[in-house]
């Protein structure tokens, strides 16, 4: 009975997983798509993508992280990220 629950639940996790691992990627494509309309669009960037881009160039990386996960609600994984692409976009 215990080796029944046991699997059940590993299956469980395995569909929690699977179907996590694909929203994710349906976010990640979602947001290159704003990315687009956003740079086809003329809309203006985030504002507070100037002065992270000004601690960047300081050489102020982890200082650039805090704030955008401050200003914007990132994680860390999210912060570093998109302070990545902010450095090597531009």
């Amino acid at each position: 009975m215990e080796y029944i629950l046991i699997i059940i639940a590993f299956l469980i996790i395995i569909n929690v997983t699977a179907k996590v691992n694909k929203l994710e990627g349906r976010i990640k494509r979602m947001q290159y798509t704003l990315d687009q309309v956003t740079k086809q669009s003329g809309l203006p960037e985030n504002p507070i993508n100037d002065e992270l881009r000004k601690l960047i160039k300081e050489g102020e990386d982890v200082k650039a992280i805090k704030k955008a996960r401050e200003t914007l609600g990132l994680s860390l994984i999210e912060g570093k990220e998109y302070i990545d692409k902010l450095k090597f976009n531009d």
